[in-house]
């Protein structure tokens, strides 16, 4: 029996991001996800080795591919929309979860629930959840500085408002990224590779 899952999961590259703006530089999904995964995987690494935490940093870019892969499904909602008001949030995180249902249905039986704690979180898995949604946020955040970089003022509110939204998750080592690591965004190539260590 053949299953259409992985088939599916392709078609993340065909998932616009940012419907409503108008963009310098097109987003899809794919490419927000692997970002998310990277630096769900930095924050985690930046919490055990400055923090002290023992955070399961692979886990967290597993979590961080698949956070987004419902909306092969049910499209990218901007955000106005689908923080309007509580009800419409409420019903569209509903319908979040049946699309997670409908992926992982998707599968093989023998496999499925290998799957199921990267789509809905596992018990005592909160703070590594966070980390996802820090990086999420962060990954928005720098859109917007590579938006404002290139010129386009569309982004510049929902770069303040995503400011906000990653210090008021309270996640410290997405303080450290934001003082150590988002300044270098706001870098040209010229400048960053200036940076990289020269062979003598």
């Amino acid at each position: 029996m053949s299953s259409s899952f992985y088939a599916m999961l392709s078609r993340m590259k065909y998932i616009k991001r940012w419907a409503l703006m108008r963009n310098s530089e097109p987003e899809n999904i794919s490419e927000h996800s692997l970002e998310v995964s990277m630096l769900a995987h930095g924050l985690a690494v930046l919490g055990n080795r400055r923090l002290g935490k023992h955070l399961d940093a692979d886990r967290a870019a597993v979590i961080g591919l698949y956070h987004d892969a419902g909306e092969i499904i049910t499209g990218d909602m901007p955000t106005p929309i689908k923080y309007y008001n509580p009800q419409i949030q409420s019903v569209f995180h509903a319908i979040e979860d049946d699309a997670a249902e409908a992926l992982l249905a998707m599968l093989p039986e023998d496999i499925r629930e290998d799957y199921r704690d990267i789509f809905f979180r596992a018990e005592g898995e909160e703070e590594l959840w966070r980390i996802v949604k820090a990086a999420d946020k962060l990954s928005a955040l720098i859109k917007c500085i590579e938006e404002g970089k290139a010129g386009n003022r569309e982004f510049d509110s929902a770069k303040k408002s995503l400011e906000e939204s990653v210090h008021a998750l309270q996640v410290p080592e997405a303080e450290l990224f934001m003082e150590e690591f988002l300044p270098a965004y706001y870098r040209t190539l010229d400048e960053l590779s200036s940076d990289a260590p020269r062979k003598p």
